[in-house]
């Protein structure tokens, strides 16, 4: 009967081991530039499109580019294996899942947000 005990124990012990390894690597960071540069793995940096230097598909190689700005004011293209996100023009901020490689963040992910229209309208002073 104790090794039932044992071996049941044991396994819940392995499963939880396997879980915890699991969550840590699914898990994506926040970071800058300088940081995503530093860390060499998929994070997640926040920014904004730089809209002088346009954007662009190209249908053949199905890639989508673009120049992001961080948060510290940072430069850094962008290039993204799949159609531009919906959106994407009128995003008040990009977050940008991927990979610094060569200077270029490799995107596996592109988020945008969006003026919402949910927000409150600012009130011109002279009107109330």
């Amino acid at each position: 009967m104790k090794v039932r005990y044992l071996i049941g124990i044991g396994a819940v012990a392995i499963l939880f081991v396997i879980g915890y390894f699991a969550l840590v690597s699914s898990t994506v960071q926040y970071a800058d530039l300088d940081r995503a540069e530093r860390l060499g793995k998929t994070v997640q940096v926040v920014g904004t499109w730089v809209s002088e230097k346009g954007s662009s598909y190209d249908a053949q190689s199905n890639t989508f580019r673009f120049v992001l700005q961080d948060e510290k004011g940072r430069r850094i293209p962008v290039e993204l294996n799949g159609a531009k996100p919906n959106n994407f023009e009128i995003a008040v901020s990009v977050v940008v899942k991927g990979q610094v490689d060569n200077g270029v963040l490799k995107a596996s992910n592109i988020l945008t947000k969006c003026p919402s229209k949910y927000e409150a309208q600012a009130k011109d002073p002279a009107t109330i």
